[in-house]
């Protein structure tokens, strides 16, 4: 089956291009249902446990949201709320609500349905480009992409799902896919960017963000407890997602994720992450509670 770009242009099988399949998801369809909201439908990636990825509902979002405003207002902020787990077998429906439109700002709440019940809530802002004041954390320094392993040749159990991720990543330092982390501490950094060239569309690259945003970044708490993702009993979900978006960014280019956990209590950790591009530009900012689960000793 093809899948089709967010431009509308043919792309190669989905089954053979993970990218391919990323866009599919993104090209959202509209429909003329609308009341008071505006209405679009998607489709999910086949996911191993059935369980929609949350960077997928994230995009997704984004992408609805961004449908009903102009293209001169991209979107700068957005914080939403996992809900409930969806369904990858099922479809999605999202509404968007048109809160403002001002001189420079404009504001959208969507949510995303299956089986008639939000499954992931959404504030999202978007302004026009403006002057004003600037500056910038510079990146850490830390080794480029081309010095660190791929974690498709480290023959982990994660070997698949790695291999059929639109996302490409390489860990600072060491994945937590195999060893336990040599040293208890609650921060890491990955380079991402998708597997292979995007449509130029800034709205696509947006989203893509949004969607990669959502990986890894709960790694920074299990670096803190010595835990691993196949450590036995480890529960994980995310909570609530918080986005901003600085800069203009390319999703299908090297892009160097710093992330760190302030703080865990409760089941509940949280974790913070900045974007930049391979020359040091900070791109986006991201905050994320997670819930962290592991069985009590003895």
């Amino acid at each position: 089956m093809n899948a089709a770009g967010l431009d509308g242009t043919r792309t190669p099988d989905s089954e053979d291009d993970p990218v391919a399949s990323l866009l599919s998801v993104l090209a959202l369809t509209s429909t003329d249902a609308r009341t008071t909201e505006d209405i679009f439908t998607g489709v999910s990636h086949p996911m191993p446990y059935g369980r929609i990825y949350g960077g997928q509902v994230l995009a997704q979002s984004v992408i609805a949201a961004s449908r009903t405003v102009g293209e001169d207002r991209p979107i700068h902020s957005m914080h939403g709320y996992f809900l409930r787990p969806g369904n990858a077998a099922q479809g999605l429906t999202f509404s968007v609500d048109r809160l403002r439109d001002g001189r420079s700002f404009s504001a959208r709440r969507t949510q995303a349905f299956q089986d008639g019940v939000p499954i992931f809530s959404m504030i999202a802002s978007f302004q026009t480009q403006d002057d004003g004041v600037e500056h910038a954390v510079p990146a850490p320094g830390v080794p480029g992409p081309d010095d660190l392993p791929d974690p498709l040749a480290e023959g982990t159990s994660s070997r698949r799902r790695l291999r059929d991720s639109p996302i490409e990543l390489r860990h600072v330092p060491g994945s937590l896919y195999t060893d336990v982390p040599a040293e208890r501490q609650p921060h890491q950094a990955v380079w991402l960017r998708t597997r292979r060239e995007m449509p130029e569309d800034p709205l696509a690259h947006r989203a893509a963000l949004a969607y990669l945003s959502d990986m890894t970044i709960q790694e920074s708490i299990l670096r803190a407890h010595g835990l691993t993702w196949y450590s036995p009993g480890l529960n994980v979900a995310s909570l609530d997602h918080a986005m901003w978006w600085h800069r203009p960014a390319r999703a299908d280019e090297w892009l160097l994720y710093v992330q760190e956990s302030p703080t865990a209590r409760g089941g509940r950790g949280l974790a913070n992450g900045r974007i930049y591009t391979r020359d040091g530009l900070l791109v986006a900012s991201v905050a994320q509670e997670v819930m962290v689960r592991v069985p009590s000793e003895g």
